[in-house]
């Protein structure tokens, strides 16, 4: 098949994330284990070598991120129990992310608090967690979100033993000096959706075209996904009343759910030919979901939402906290 001008992979992306996506795309809701060896050859589709794929999938086992099963002398692994619910929650969160803005009420969470410098320490760690939960910073000892945040922040600061902290809500008072959305600063942010958008969108013509291959749309899908999951996480997900025009969230946005979408289907051939190499019983069961499928799964999960205390929320609660610390 002749190829279009698909994007270039991008180096850095972790093998254990980039299995978790894998797994979490193709093998949700199923208890079969599948042999290392053809996880091994999944990461090979990702230029990672064959004994850096066996620490990842060591690793993730050793983390409660996957379980191990021996037939002989295979060892096999497969998602660990309540942990399909998990990917689900976060899978629909992923897609729906920055469809819509959020309706507001004017009103603002204000979180205005006095931490001594020479404990800079706890300074540093309420600052982080304020800024996991979309707050960003007015003034020095002044942050603020336009999202209903009060009891949040304040189970951080009980969390934390600050008590010369106050939260409330308020709403600005017009020519009253700098608005609080002065605290958020959209530039780089926009420009991250910009180079999304720009890195993908050739995908969209050469699929128009019939140019993409299953090993490229498997490539192409899973760290569409990978360098998507990171804008939930770091977005303060202003109201539209607080968005410049033309944000460029908007655009991003579509690039990646089409293409997720579409690319789908020949993902999963993909997928399931290198399992086939392997155990061509297992690669019959693999599948794709996209977000209509995605959002119906959400549905039937009614109340049974996670609780939070599984080892695949705890690591990814710790990677967002990281990615934070670095944004």
């Amino acid at each position: 098949m002749t190829t279009g001008p698909l994007p270039r992979s991008q180096q850095g992306a972790e093998p254990q994330l980039l299995l978790t996506s894998l797994l979490g795309d193709f093998w949700y809701w199923r208890d079969e284990h599948i042999p290392s060896a053809a996880l091994v050859r999944l990461l090979g589709e990702f230029d990672i070598t064959p004994a850096s794929a066996r620490a990842a999938i060591r690793r993730l086992a050793a983390r409660g991120l996957l379980t191990a099963s021996r037939s002989g002398r295979t060892t096999a692994y497969g998602i660990p129990a309540r942990t399909s619910e998990v990917i689900i929650e976060r899978t629909h969160r992923m897609l729906t992310f920055g469809a819509t803005a959020p309706d507001w009420d004017g009103r603002w969470t204000v979180v205005a608090f006095s931490v001594p410098e020479h404990d800079r320490g706890m300074r540093t760690t309420l600052r982080t967690q304020l800024r996991a939960l979309r707050f960003s910073a007015l003034y020095d000892g002044v942050w603020v979100s336009p999202h209903d945040l009060a009891e949040s922040a304040l189970s951080v600061l009980n969390e934390l033993g600050i008590a010369s902290a106050t939260v409330f809500r308020a709403t600005e008072v017009p020519g009253g000096g700098s608005s609080p959305v002065a605290a958020f600063d959209l530039g780089p942010l926009a420009k991250e959706y910009q180079r999304f958008a720009e890195r993908y969108e050739p995908v969209l013509a050469s699929l128009d075209d019939g140019l993409v291959s299953p090993a490229q749309a498997l490539r192409i899908r899973t760290e569409l996904r990978v360098d998507w999951r990171r804008f939930p996480e770091t977005d303060p997900d202003l109201p539209a009343e607080l968005l410049p025009g033309h944000w460029a969230r908007d655009r991003a946005q579509k690039v990646f759910l089409q293409i997720y979408d579409r690319l789908g289907p020949l993902a999963e051939l993909r997928f399931r030919q290198l399992l086939a190499t392997t155990d061509p019983g297992l690669a019959a069961l693999a599948s794709h979901h996209d977000s209509k499928t995605v959002a119906a799964l959400f549905a039937e999960l009614g109340d049974r939402h996670p609780a939070g205390d599984t080892p695949f929320e705890q690591a990814a609660e710790a990677r967002r906290l990281d990615e934070v610390r670095q944004s």
